[in-house]
């Protein structure tokens, strides 16, 4: 009777890792094919649009959410080149993934109490447009398949293109067409060097750096991506 119910645990458990991975097996599929769906078509909305209009929901707060698909042809060079200057000078080069910057980040949190980030472009864009925020690790996890995913199935540009779409400037603000409109009053295409450095300058903490009141350091770090636009030149953007 032992042998019996010790063979029918071990059936029940093999059917459950079979189950468990086609279901994993069909994730994937999904995932894949819904990220291809997005190569193409423009995003409506991200998960971390989401998850900000839901928790604002179950506090019982009111929450505007300004956001408004503009391609890229419609975002001047200068904004494209402010975000890789500002994020990651090595994004035309890398599979996802900048490990030197993985490192010394490493080796920087490890004495310092000030937390030095290291993702790229294309994991900030997976985060956004897949998970959720936070520092745990079953998100950092999950983080590594969706950027490799991304950098499989798109090219560097509609990286970029969905990024600079769907990346918070300030409080419910997603994307730079309604980030211009909002904080410069006109359309991404219009915005100058200087207007698109300060947009940049804010995305580390788009909640703590504000576009309309920009802090000593904000201002600091616009000119130092200027610096590094004009170092990187508009033809850095021909290897996307």
């Amino acid at each position: 009777m032992g042998k019996r119910k010790k063979i029918s645990l071990q059936n029940a458990v093999r059917r459950l890792r079979q189950n468990g991975w086609r279901w994993l097996c069909r994730l994937v599929l999904v995932c894949c094919g819904v990220t291809l769906f997005f190569r193409f078509v423009p995003v409506p909305f991200s998960a971390y649009m989401a998850q900000q209009k839901i928790a604002h929901m179950l506090q019982g707060e009111s929450y505007s959410l300004h956001y408004r698909w503009t391609s890229i042809e419609q975002i001047p060079w200068q904004m494209q080149l402010a975000v890789i200057a500002a994020e990651d000078q090595f994004f035309p080069e890398h599979n996802g993934f900048d490990w030197q910057a993985i490192e010394s980040a490493f080796k920087h949190n490890r004495h310092s109490k000030r937390i030095r980030g290291a993702s790229t472009i294309s994991q900030q864009t997976a985060k956004n447009l897949y998970l959720w925020h936070g520092q745990s690790w079953l998100r950092k996890g999950l983080e590594v398949p969706a950027t490799l995913m991304l950098e499989l199935l798109w090219s560097k540009r509609r990286i970029l293109e969905v990024y600079l779409n769907i990346a918070e400037f300030g409080d419910g603000i997603f994307g730079v067409e309604a980030a211009s409109r909002h904080y410069f009053k006109k359309p991404a295409r219009d915005l100058s060097q200087q207007e698109a450095a300060l947009l940049a300058a804010v995305l580390p903490n788009p909640r703590l750096f504000k576009v309309n009141r920009p802090s000593a350091y904000v201002q600091q770090r616009q000119r130092w991506i200027i610096r590094q636009m004009n170092a990187l030149g508009k033809n850095y953007l021909q290897q996307l």
